[in-house]
């Protein structure tokens, strides 16, 4: 089968017909109305990719954004439609580390309205000349899309504020978050016309497409997905006020590749994650896994760059030297101190001014010395809060230069017109200060390209009077809440909030020596230089590429509906154990050896009723009285307990403390595993646990007789796994000469004697089986936690021991889908009843005579 590929829709879009192998292709999509697709095409329609190999050779790359990188306007002479590559773009820049061995294929909206009897022919034309597809938005759609629900609810709420009256952000609208997912869709829609699913990577930009990546993975469940947040990620307790959380969530970890700028934004998704979902993160070998359902998704930390060659090029235009000069003569004799912002509210312009204004009164030798120049571009979004912003703005402006300026002289100059990039960059270069005092923003590339200009050419340096060979100097005052600020370590880093503090810093970054602002440049420069924009992209590509590495190799399919979908991935094998698989396995087998976890397993995992259910009492009594069934039940309970409960079960095997003790039947006797001479050691560590205990909510310790449990199930979940590490490591300090070992489970850290695990009690089982002249050609273990893994180890490699009959049938079977030594899996615990219930119900049938009840009513089992 051949792939679908962009060249082919390249190809229709020419009006040739391509051919392959003499035999004309038929497209399997075509695009009928704008954001709709007619399924015209084969029984693939729903398929999680092609199973032939694909035709595409070149690697391809599908850019997914809000908006297109191109410029739009109509010819004035003819009306026609005129298209230009937007060079300001982020999403174009990033091309340049992508290589040229990679295509590229954008996906987004116009910023222009297109009239819909234009659409098509337009949606050609960038087909053809620019390899854009272009998703036509109608225009009420839009609005609540982008107007209503991203800057309304999602683009405050990141920025940390939370809508607690109408004024702030408003209530959340339904409407408008089913305006979000119907825009989602139809960019899925785009993406489908292109995508060739075996062979291309996706990559989508920004809050705005949150949930595409669902709508992508349910087509394909096989799709190279990646994305990257530009904004930040708020903490938990912020975000989780987002009544539609776990849509977004769940949506996100759709992808193989996630990224983000900093480590900050990355820990509040995680911890999110954790909360919402109770899912854990691991890192390995550097890289940071969420483990999802079998896939492992990964989170990347690296923050965007600068496109240093475009900034150099428009350094080297005569109208920027000659804007230079410009300055240069307006401000002769005083320092200037730059702000680059958008109009908006979280910025921080007004504090900034404030900051002057302190600068002012408390440092009158500045007064007539230094100018702030505050580039005020338009606000991204609209609404009240940015007429106040606006208002307040100019009225400082005005307040501050009525009491402190003179003839000649304004402190602060405010342009909150339109600039071209090379009158900015003018101001970059001439400004001795940056000042970045956002209260909360993403990554805010301000600082990066002030320090690319600072560093000028011999041009700029010329007009300025400079020694070309002179080391250049520069100065940045930023916010530590902005995602710039780790990478800047020679900045002065502020808290905007604080009007002194900043004032401070900026009269600072005036007096600092000349040596000291050549060393921050420098610094500076070397790092903005080395990890521009191609780095990023290209690190994010590689990344993108080690993260799908297996996906062909995996199983996969897909379950849930709506933003509820999700794709489970299996390694090729591991796979779901059916009840007439291990029936008809049971049924023709003699020798069968039985061993069953108790919590987790024939228990719900952090149940508070762990006392066993007569269902389950009556399915394990049916099966030890099979005389062809040796079974056990292993567990971390003491055995105290266990024999009170299961006292009905007459020929059950137990083994309590996750296998210290082990009992092969009613009437025997309970033996150790392990022989210790004392158990002193508890003496040392439980002081320890209590000191844990008492520091954090919710833990407590469960002494056993050979063991002691420290449990965090109940606590907060990050502060427990953090206590936990810490104990763990404390443990380990103070027992090191101790025979015993410290272990790490779910929610628990465990000491207990060395040696001591349940692969002992599969150890035992096998060795009494086959002393007893019964080799095992049926072995069954089930669990569902690590400390399950020892027993899942040892009866995987017995299959090549002589302890095992050489025709034996191994059933090692996890209970949910997730990496184990297991090579089988049930779903959850009523999967187990109903399969060993299966298995009791073919010993009765084959014994042919009717069932004695026991004193617990085990035989009595209800079959519905």
């Amino acid at each position: 089968m051949v792939s679908r590929s962009y060249s082919n829709l390249l190809d229709l879009a020419s009006g040739d017909s391509p051919s392959f192998g003499g035999e004309r292709k038929r497209f399997p999509r075509v695009a009928t109305v704008p954001g709709l697709l007619s399924e015209v095409d084969d029984e693939t329609c729903n398929s999680v990719g092609s199973e032939a190999p694909s035709s595409v050779s070149q690697e391809r790359m599908i850019i997914v954004g809000n908006q297109l990188p191109l410029r739009a306007h109509r010819n004035e002479d003819n009306g026609e439609w005129c298209f230009s590559w937007d060079e300001d773009s982020l999403l174009l820049q990033l091309k340049d580390g992508l290589g040229e061995d990679v295509e590229v294929i954008y996906v987004g909206c116009l910023k222009e309205q297109v009239a819909l009897n234009e659409q098509d022919d337009v949606a050609q034309t960038l087909l053809e000349t620019f390899k854009c597809v272009p998703a036509f938005i109608p225009p009420e759609l839009f609005t609540k899309f982008y107007h209503g629900f991203c800057k309304q609810h999602l683009w405050p709420l990141f920025h940390y504020m939370l809508p607690l009256s109408p004024d702030l952000g408003g209530r959340f609208d339904r409407s408008l978050w089913q305006a979000y997912v119907s825009v989602n869709k139809i960019f899925a829609d785009k993406v489908m016309e292109v995508i060739s699913p075996d062979d291309d990577y996706v990559w989508v930009h920004d809050y705005h497409l949150m949930v595409l990546p669902t709508f992508l993975r349910k087509r394909f469940n096989r799709v190279k997905l990646g994305f990257f947040l530009h904004s930040p990620f708020p903490s938990s307790e912020i975000y989780r006020t987002l009544p539609v959380r776990d849509e977004i969530l769940r949506a996100l970890l759709n992808s193989d590749l996630i990224g983000f700028h900093t480590f900050d934004y990355a820990r509040h998704f995680l911890s999110c994650c954790g909360r919402m979902l109770g899912l854990s993160y691991q890192s390995k070998r550097g890289y940071i896994g969420l483990e999802y359902y079998g896939r492992t998704v990964s989170i990347k930390i690296l923050p965007v760059g600068i496109h240093i060659g475009q900034l150099q090029s428009v350094l080297n235009l005569p109208e920027t030297a000659a804007k230079v000069a410009e300055l240069r003569d307006q401000f002769r004799g005083q320092t200037v101190m730059l702000g680059v912002d958008d109009m908006d509210i979280f910025k921080g312009i007004s504090l900034k001014l404030l900051a002057m204004e302190q600068l002012l009164m408390q440092h009158p030798e500045n007064r007539g010395e230094v100018v702030l120049v505050q580039i005020a571009n338009p606000a991204r979004g609209r609404g009240r809060d940015v007429q106040e912003v606006q208002s307040e703005t100019y009225a400082t402006v005005k307040r501050i230069n009525n009491r402190f300026g003179r003839p000649g002289y304004d402190p602060v100059v405010l342009i909150d017109t339109p600039l071209q990039l090379y009158e900015r960059i003018a101001y970059y270069v001439i400004a001795e200060c940056c000042l970045v005092t956002a209260v909360r923003d993403g990554m805010n590339l301000i600082p990066y390209e002030y320090i690319i200009c600072r560093q000028g050419n011999e041009k700029l340096d010329e007009t300025l009077g400079l020694d070309p060979s002179a080391p250049k100097k520069s100065m940045l005052v930023v916010s530590e809440f902005i995602g710039c600020s780790p990478s800047l370590s020679g900045a002065i880093r502020v808290n905007p909030w604080n009007i002194d503090a900043v004032a401070e810093a900026m009269d600072s970054a005036l007096i600092v020596s000349e040596a000291e602002k050549q060393l921050r440049h420098e610094k500076h420069y070397r790092y903005v230089s080395t990890h521009d924009v191609a780095y990023w992209a290209r690190s994010f590509l590689q990344d993108l590429e080690r993260a799908c590495g297996d996906h062909l190799r995996r199983r996969c399919w897909g379950i849930g509906f709506g933003l509820g979908f999700r794709v489970i991935a299996l390694d090729p094998n591991f796979r779901k154990l059916s009840v007439e698989h291990i029936v008809s396995a049971y049924r023709r087998t003699k020798n069968r050896a039985i061993l069953l976890d108790y919590d987790g397993t024939l228990m719900p995992t952090g149940s508070l009723n762990t006392t066993p259910n007569i269902e389950a009492v009556g399915i394990l009594n049916n099966l030890c009285q099979d005389p062809k069934n040796l079974v056990f039940l292993v567990s971390g309970k003491d055995r105290k307990i266990l024999t009170e409960w299961f006292s009905c079960c007459k020929k059950l095997g137990l083994a309590a403390e996750n296998g210290y003790f082990i009992r092969p039947n009613h009437d025997s006797d309970w033996e150790t595993c392990v022989s210790l001479p004392d158990f002193d050691w508890k003496q040392i560590a439980e002081p320890v646990m209590k000191l844990y205990t008492e520091t954090t909510d919710g833990s407590t310790i469960e002494t056993k007789e050979s063991a002691l449990v420290w449990n965090y199930l109940y606590a907060d979940p990050d502060f427990g796994f953090c206590q936990a590490k810490e104990l763990l490591d404390h443990l380990e300090s103070v027992l090191a000469n101790e025979p015993v070992s410290v272990k790490s489970g779910q929610h628990v850290v465990e000491v207990k004697p060395q040696g001591v695990n349940k692969g002992l009690v599969a150890e035992h089982l096998l060795t009494t089986m086959r002393q007893k002249g019964k080799l095992p050609d049926f072995v069954l273990c089930i669990g569902d936690d690590r400390s399950d893994e020892d027993m899942f180890e040892v009866i995987m490699h017995a299959k090549t021991s002589p302890r095992l009959s050489p025709v034996a049938e191994v059933f090692a079977c996890t209970v949910g889908q997730k990496p184990s030594k297991a090579k089988y899996y049930v779903e959850d615990r009523s999967e187990i009843l109903r399969m060993l219930l299966a298995l009791a119900n073919a010993s009765e049938q084959a014994a042919k005579t009717a069932p004695t009840p026991a004193s617990c009513g085990g035989l009595i089992i209800n079959r519905e």
